[in-house]
């Protein structure tokens, strides 16, 4: 019989083992209908010399000769490629896709980066980088751009600066005025949870008030996550918990090694600390008021992470030369995960096409929609 210490030691390392077995640190390949890898695909994940840092990403593609897509992620510092396990956006059968990590963040945080070399004109320089490298290594003249989230702050920006090497730019859960946005979710989430009988995440939201002029207290950061997400508005409709719905599924990503999967969270805290005040402060709606390219927003109708009526009611101001917004009836703040399809349908036939057909009416009923969305509006 072994001893108890080996016994407990065998229990101990068995975890760590299978953790290091299961992260090995390869993208998946691509595969054809038989389950073996598609001929003429591209399935990688490389760093790359951007403005003097090695930065990493995935770039995936069923055909070379599709368009290329360069994806901006969310955050500030959060890369989600691994929901696509869970949430498979497949990108990748209409366009070469590049899921860059923005500097400071997963495959591109250093330990020991300075704060100072992380900053909003830094990361679209960078941006910029990642273009011309993509645009040079498969030889197109224009890319696509698409930013999620924190990444619609960078790319809007982006595209308002150099137009001229993309052929669209498409905003998902675009941001306008963050703190603003927060105003409308800590209202809503006070609202819902007084009326579901929760009232003890009701007087913690009440103990921790979001106002214009003080901004968003300590107390209402540490439970926002979590508030959001228990009432469905957040990462994704389904999802209730960040726990299990993100920081759990990095864990179980095979394509990040160990220490890429430490990185992915110390490169979180580390860019939200040193970015999270200026997006808040930024009010996107007075610095880019027009756009010289195609322009898509996207938005899930439950998404209380960014501003569905500010971000509808910023589409309606932004010039354009072709503007299309489009309403996810059952999404949160991931359309193009919750709803592939659709989200797919649109790209090729709208996005693609340099067309605006599949885009919502603006009627009288899409105002009224935004009024239910909304539930009430923000004070102070």
């Amino acid at each position: 019989m072994l001893p108890a210490i080996t016994i407990l030691l065998i229990c101990l390392l068995m975890p760590v083992g299978a953790l290091l077995l299961w992260s090995h640190g390869r993208p998946a390949p691509l595969l054809d209908e038989d389950g073996n890898p598609l001929t003429g695909s591209l399935s990688e994940k490389i760093h790359v010399n951007i403005n003097g840092l090695a930065q990493g990403m995935f770039i995936r593609s069923k055909d070379l000769s599709k368009p290329v897509l360069l994806f901006l992620h969310g955050g500030p510092g959060m890369p989600t490629y691994f929901l696509n396990r869970r949430y498979p956006a497949d990108l990748e059968n209409d366009f070469t896709v590049c899921w860059w990590e923005q500097r400071g963040a997963g495959l591109s945080y250093h330990a020991g980066m300075s704060a100072a070399t992380l900053t909003v004109e830094q990361l679209i320089a960078d941006t910029l980088e990642v273009t011309n490298y993509l645009r040079q290594r498969f030889g197109q003249d224009k890319i696509y751009l698409m930013g999620h989230s924190w990444g619609s702050f960078l790319g809007l920006q982006v595209a308002a600066r150099t137009p001229e090497i993309y052929h669209a730019y498409i905003g998902i859960s675009q941001v306008t005025y963050q703190l603003k946005s927060e105003k409308w979710a800590y209202d809503y989430m006070l609202q819902q949870f007084k009326a579901n009988g929760n009232r003890r995440m009701a007087r913690k939201l009440e103990q921790a008030p979001v106002t214009m002029t003080d901004g968003l207290p300590a107390a209402y950061n540490a439970l926002r996550d979590d508030a959001m997400h228990s009432l469905g508005i957040g990462t994704t409709r389904d999802m209730r918990s960040v726990i299990t719905g993100i920081f759990l599924r990095s864990w179980l990503s095979p394509e990040y090694t160990v220490s890429e999967k430490i990185s992915l969270w110390r490169g979180k805290f580390f860019s939200r600390a040193v970015l999270w005040e200026q997006l808040l402060a930024t009010d996107l709606t007075q610095v880019v008021t027009e756009l010289k390219l195609p322009v898509y927003f996207v938005h899930g109708s439950h998404d209380y992470t960014t501003s569905y009526p500010e971000a509808r009611a910023y589409f309606e101001q932004i010039k354009a030369p072709l503007k299309g917004f489009y309403t996810f009836e059952q999404s949160a703040h991931s359309p193009f995960h919750e709803q592939p399809e659709k989200m797919r349908q649109i790209l090729r036939e709208d996005v693609l096409e340099g067309a605006i057909g599949h885009a919502d009416a603006w009627t009288e009923a899409a105002s009224a929609h935004i009024e239910a969305a909304s539930s009430i509006r923000p004070a102070g």
